[in-house]
Parts: C-alpha cells; structure tokens; sequence
C-alpha cells in the first residue's frame, strides 16, 4: 500500500487526523517540500522517510497500509452525528478537506458541529475559521434560519476574542434577519442576547440596557435556558451600569429557575458568573463567591470542559487576592499559566490585570504598574470602554494605595 498516489493519500489523512500542518509533522527529519511531494503522490516514499513519518504520527507501519477513507461528507456527517467520539469528529474535519465536498447544505450541518466542537475545546481560532465559512453558506442558501444562527455564532466567536465592534455589527445582522423573517423567540432571542453582550463590553450601555429590556420582555413567562440567559445578560447590564442589587436580583432568579437537569453546563456558567459578580462588587462579597465556586467545582467532573475549568481557576485566583492570601492567588495564575489559555479576551485581560496586582503586593512596584498601564492601553485600542475604565480605575486605586492621596502630598 505505498504505491503513490495512494500513500500520499493517507499520510495527508493521517496529519490531518492528528491536527499537524506539514511543518509540524516535517519537523527537522525531512523537508516540508519534500512532504508536500509525497502527499501529492509526486514522489515515492522512501523507508527511511516512512519509519521517519510512523514516529513523528505515533502510529504503527501498518497503518499505511490502511487504505484513505472514501466516506463521503454525508457518511461522515451521520457517523459523527451518531457516535458523538473524537474519532468520528475528526474523520469528519478530514471529510470537509477534501474537494469533493461541495454540498452546502451538507456542508453547512458538517461546519456547524465542527464548530461547536471547537467552540466546547476553547480552540477560538478554528472555531472562527469554520464560523466564517458558515455565514458565507448560509447567505447562499438564503434560509432565514441558518443565516440568523450562523451570524449569532460568528458574532459571539468575535466578542469572546475581543472583536467587539465587528460583533455588535454581525449581531445587529443577526437581529435584522431574525426579525425581518418573525423567526421564532429562540432564534431571536440569541440574536438580541448576542448583540447585548457586544454592545455592554464596548461600553454602549443606553443601547445595551434598551436591547435587553427588549430580550426579557420577549422571553416572558418562558422558563429554561433561554430565559436563564436571557436574566443574566440583564444581570450583566445591570452591573455595569452600577445598579448591583437589581443585578444580583435577575442572577438570582436566572439561578432559581434552572435546573442542573435542564442543562449543567449552563448550571455550572451561572454560578461562575454570580462568583465574578460578587467578587466584582463592592465591597467584594467573598463569602458570596466561595460558595457558588463550590457549587460549580462540585459539578465540573460530569459536564466539565477545559475551558470551564479555566474560568472556575481564574475566579479562585481573584477570590483568593480579594481574600488576600497572595501566595494562592500566585499558585493559581501559575497553575493556569502552565497551559494555553483558552479564556475569553475579557478574562485573559483582567487575569493579566491580577498579575500585575500581585506584582505590586510582591514588591515589583514598576513592573506592576507597567503591566496595569499596558493592559489599559490595550483594551482602549480594543474599543473596550468598559473594561479599559475598569483597568484604569485600579491603577489609580494602586497608585494611591503606593503613593498616598495626591492632595496629602508635601509641597
């Protein structure tokens, strides 16, 4: 099974199983010239290059010798749809490679559960790659329906990378459709909430305030998790906007009217999110906050993604700060530093902010006050108002806890 064009055709299949580009799987053994005339079927492979390849794949010489998958996208599609392994997933990222696969409407279903895939590992790059097609599909096809979905998912792909002023206008899209075409109160529904998030993390909060009291009305008396999204996006502007009891209020009743049975990843997100809140507020309310940390943590084994427990890390890292117990505080930034972040561009950013608030506490006074003044600047150029007046406001809460009032200043 090493005639050509057949080897070339499985070893493609093989790095792109394993997520590898042909640098990667290259390595300093061959050229990726060189890999690129195999995987064509333009050059014979030689022993010594195949026993190179089997290594750098983690795979056995005989599994050359399987012949390329011929599953066609549909078949793929059933099987990941059926089997829900990583395995099916990734025979269906193969499937989506090759040229053949041109339906639109299967490749558009194909997309979209590759998208959430990556959406669930917290891989935002691959996930915005897929989206991107998506939304392009979906506009061909011209189905209401799946131009509203796609351009809501692209939309919160963006916010969550800090693209917030290219979010609220796909959100704002997303919305026009949804209502132009009386989709139903779900698909509007995540178009406004979409939208909302956007238009609060840029600071807009009039706007922001007028489309979630537009979202809660919308929803009614429905019961579940669009109406428990729906009660903590009003939470969300609520806080920002300073009225902290009327946000802690909807979170509340956003907590109280879901059950872990209903959806446990969104279980576990509200009480993470009432931790953020509580320790965001003032005076930061710790007690509040370990309690809901517990209640997640408690659940994270049995609906838990890494990028969950990324966020529950980060909130016991500020918890701990707020506490002061700076030594926990740093053993968890140092804990989550060991992996690749896969945190939202608002929690990467205030997580470099408690760096930068140790570094002070540690006696890095400088260093500190760099790393706050830096972020600063970049969630300014990020058109985060919201965010960068936060930054601001601590650093001037260190300088004066450093330097003292300005006005007790000696002449």
């Amino acid at each position: 099974m090493l005639e050509q064009p057949r080897f070339g055709q499985r070893l493609r299949e093989l790095r792109r199983m394993r997520g590898l580009s042909q640098a990667a799987l290259a390595g300093d053994g061959i050229s990726t010239g060189y890999l690129s005339r195999l995987e064509s079927g333009a050059r014979p492979p030689t022993e010594r290059a195949v026993t190179y390849l089997a290594k750098r794949l983690d795979v056995d010489l005989s599994a050359f010798d399987v012949p390329p998958s011929g599953t066609s996208l549909a078949q793929a599609l059933s099987i990941a749809a059926s089997a829900e392994c990583e395995e099916a997933m990734d025979a269906l990222v193969v499937c989506l490679d090759r040229p053949d696969s041109t339906d639109p409407v299967l490749r558009w279903q194909a997309l979209w559960m590759v998208a959430r895939r990556w959406n669930k590992l917290g891989e935002k790059a691959q996930e915005l790659v897929c989206l991107e097609e998506l939304s392009r599909i979906a506009d061909e096809l011209d189905l209401p329906e799946l131009r509203c979905r796609a351009w809501v998912s692209l939309a919160r792909c963006l916010r969550s990378t800090g693209e917030v002023n290219r979010a609220i206008k796909v959100a704002s899209r997303a919305v026009r459709i949804a209502k132009d075409s009386r989709l139903s109160v779900s698909d509007t529904g995540a178009a406004l909430m979409v939208l909302v998030s956007a238009e609060a993390e840029e600071g807009r909060l009039p706007d922001a305030r007028a489309h979630v009291d537009e979202l809660v009305a919308l929803v009614g008396d429905r019961s579940g998790t669009l109406k428990a999204e729906a009660l903590w996006s009003a939470a969300t502007v609520r806080f920002r906007q300073g009225d902290q009891q009327s946000a802690k209020e909807h979170l509340e009743r956003a907590i109280d009217g879901l059950d872990s049975y209903s959806d446990l990843t969104l279980w576990i997100r509200l009480r993470l999110a009432a931790a953020s809140l509580s320790l965001q507020s003032t005076p930061p309310q710790t007690g509040v906050a370990a309690d809901r940390l517990k209640e997640a943590e408690s659940a994270l084994a049995f609906a838990g993604t890494p990028l969950l427990a990324q966020e529950l890390l980060t909130l016991k890292a500020h918890l701990a700060f707020e506490e002061r117990r700076f030594t926990d505080a740093r053993a968890l930034l140092d804990e989550l530093q060991q992996d690749e972040l896969l945190l939202t561009y608002r929690d990467r950013i205030r997580l470099g902010v408690l760096d930068g608030r140790l570094l002070i506490t540690e006696g890095q006074l400088k260093n500190g006050l760099q790393q706050l003044k830096e972020l600063g600047e970049e969630a300014r150029r990020a058109c985060n108002v919201d965010l960068s007046a936060e930054i601001w406001r601590i650093l001037a809460e260190a300088l004066e806890h450093t330097h003292g009032p300005l006005d007790a200043a000696g002449p």
